[in-house]
């Protein structure tokens, strides 16, 4: 898993570094930073899957797999589950 945080649109609510801090830091003013380059262990997987889906603003995403060009399964199931159908 791969996943990539939009700095433009972090509010410094700070969720993300409470539920993986091995992948976001949070800078003077409480705003995200991503730690690394993106690479998730699959160990980590279930804590940045839960700061991904806590974030307000939605501001990490997965990155499509490099071998075939999509996002992993389980987060896009996860990601609908999220949202309220109409």
């Amino acid at each position: 898993m791969r996943i990539r945080l939009d700095r433009t649109l972090c509010d410094g609510f700070g969720v993300c570094a409470k539920h993986a801090p091995k992948h976001f830091s949070l800078d003077d003013w409480g705003y995200a930073s991503p730690a690394g380059d993106g690479e998730v262990e699959p160990a980590d997987h279930d804590d940045v899957q839960r700061a991904l889906l806590d974030c307000p603003v939605h501001a990490i995403t997965v990155l499509p797999d490099r071998e075939n060009g999509t996002p992993p399964a389980v987060s896009r199931a996860t990601t609908a589950d999220r949202e309220p159908s109409p």
